[in-house]
């Protein structure tokens, strides 16, 4: 571990200096063809609120819109207003009902596709069907004290803002603008074969579900799988999915994660090479970098996101691998709070994974919404580390993961203890009833990662690799002994990468023909439970003791001994 350093100040000139080579000799990793989705908006609109305000914003729109409805869900106030009258007139011929009641209306969709129904005397009606004549709305402007929609990040399309405001007046223009096609980034990908959410009609890993703003994401159920699926045109790219995924099956692609931690450790060695001392790296939103007044120091080399959910936990402790002294977390107003929090408990598991292996947690740190660059520019309180050599970032999530924490625990002094860690985080081991394990291999079968790993027909056994375990839960409830119990915690010594035996035993002959095809604890797990079933009843017992082709043969032999028997099948 490096002494702290002295807190002097740094040549600022020279930092600047180096900064800015780097940065021209490092390319962002930008997706110059990114993939695409399409919106098409008409402009046909459906407004929410007291009937006053509906038709106040719908007599400045009349004129720039095709098509507009009015459904009232309040009451409106009483108004001393001389253009009421005007108002009246100009909108007396479009469509508008009365909303019972805010559950009588279900919003569902987006830009150019948002389907309103309404609960009237018992039946749904479409309402854009009843009053414009077409199945869809192409944008919702919602006036009501309390939005009908509640989400951090309503879908594009859907504007929520009280009459009056200055944000109103922003709105209409949107509004007014928002016909034609338009398209828009697809910000994230999924790779099922990596999920942890199902397997085998088993829950497992909901992480992604749990903490997405927008309410893009879906578990979808098949006859027995189910899948996670994202909706392109209601994700606003947060990157809370990705950053909680443990196995990296949501992946960011604005920038991709792995081409994003190759830049980092370019970006800290070319810094470096050119003079540069006692990097520090901040982590930002491109919009909050760009309402600062100030440049930073130049020992704070920033890393732009498009959401500051595009990087997680993986990331700030590869920085930091990397040749950082300290990562900075920049806090930002508009941050939506599911991701806050969500990026918040990761930086207490890293914070918690860097003490563990005995760095000062400190080097990962959050700065203040209202920070005036004091707490940006501040000199880091210790050296950077020895950065690992840099070479291209392989494997995945994981994997990755893995090689960092194996680099900083080289760097640092591990405790060699377990250490707690929050409920939900990706990291632990599993305890296992070896009495009750009968080594059906069936949590092996069910495991996404190779965490767990079993032997072969003449070797049975169970093996389990805590690095690769992320904890998901599907073992422990596939497991039809129920022998297996999570244990979330992280491990901070050579262990934790070592595959251990939990349990192995020789394999059961059959009787027959002597072929190993299960064990001694499967068979006797079996013989119990079908004890009773008649099919096993007397002589056929044996047949639990035969592989399957044997035990065949004998059912067919017993037939070709019994012709009474013939007649029952």
């Amino acid at each position: 571990m490096p002494p702290p350093i002295a807190l002097t100040s740094l040549d600022d000139r020279r930092n600047r200096a180096a900064r800015d080579a780097a940065r021209r000799r490092i390319s962002w990793p930008a997706n110059l063809a990114p993939e695409t989705v399409e919106f098409e908006s008409q402009g046909h609109l459906l407004i929410l609120g007291s009937e006053l305000d509906a038709r106040r914003a719908a007599a400045t729109l009349i004129d720039r819109l095709p098509g507009i409805a009015l459904l009232v869900t309040e009451r409106s106030s009483a108004e001393d207003d001389p253009a009421l009258e005007q108002i009246w007139q100009a909108t007396a011929a479009l469509p508008c009902h009365t909303a019972a009641n805010a559950d009588a209306l279900r919003l569902e969709g987006y830009l150019g596709r948002f389907l309103a129904t309404l609960a009237l005397d018992g039946e749904s009606v479409n309402l854009a069907q009843a009053t414009l004549g077409r199945p869809r709305f192409d944008q919702v402007l919602d006036l009501g004290a309390r939005p009908h929609l509640t989400l951090e990040l309503p879908p594009p399309g859907y504007l929520a803002v009280r009459w009056g405001s200055a944000e109103a007046d922003q709105a209409l223009e949107t509004l007014a603008a928002s016909v034609g096609v338009f398209e828009a980034p697809r910000h994230v990908q999924i790779n099922a074969d990596l999920c942890a959410h199902q397997r085998s009609g088993l829950p497992g890993c909901t992480r992604c579900l749990e903490t997405c703003p927008a309410d893009a994401l879906a578990s979808r159920q098949g006859r027995v799988e189910a899948w996670i699926e994202v909706d392109p045109h209601r994700c606003h790219g947060a990157g809370s999915c990705a950053s909680a995924c443990p196995t990296g099956a949501i992946e960011y692609r604005l920038p991709h994660p792995a081409p994003l931690e190759g830049y980092l450790a370019g970006l800290l060695g070319a810094y470096g090479e050119a003079g540069g001392e006692h990097p520090v790296v901040r982590f930002v939103s491109e919009a909050r970098r760009r309402c600062e007044a100030t440049e930073p120091a130049g020992h704070v080399l920033d890393i732009e996101l498009e959401e500051l959910g595009a990087a997680g936990l993986d990331h700030w402790l590869a920085a930091l691998a990397a040749g950082a002294a300290e990562v900075r977390l920049q806090r930002d107003a508009e941050t939506p709070p599911t991701l806050q929090q969500q990026l918040e408990a990761q930086a207490v598991q890293a914070r918690e994974l860097l003490s563990a292996l005995g760095h000062r947690p400190e080097r990962l740190a959050w700065l203040p919404i209202e920070d005036d660059g004091s707490a940006r520019d501040a000199l880091p309180r210790e050296a950077a580390l020895i950065a690992r050599p840099q070479a291209e970032a392989a494997g995945g999530k994981r994997e990755r993961l893995n090689a960092t924490l194996d680099w900083l625990a080289a760097q640092g002094a591990p405790s060699g203890e377990c250490h707690s860690l929050p409920a939900g985080a990706p990291f632990g081991a599993i305890e296992v009833d070896t009495e009750r394990c009968t080594l059906c291999q069936g949590c092996v079968a069910l495991c996404p990662t190779p965490a767990l790993s079993g032997g072969d027909d003449t070797t049975p056994r169970l093996a389990f690799r805590e690095a690769d375990c992320i904890q998901c839960g599907l073992c422990a409830a596939g497991c039809p002994e129920q022998a297996i119990r999570l244990a979330p915690g992280f491990l901070a010594a050579p262990e934790r990468r070592e595959t251990r035996l939990i349990k192995e035993e020789p394999a059961f002959a059959c009787i027959r023909c002597g072929k190993p095809f299960a064990t001694a604890s499967t068979i006797a797990s079996i013989q119990r439970k079908l004890a009773d079933h008649p099919y096993f009843a007397g002589e056929a017992r044996a047949r639990l003791e035969m592989c399957e082709d044997c035990r065949v043969q004998d059912v067919w032999q017993e037939l070709a001994r019994d012709p009474e028997r013939q007649l029952k099948v």
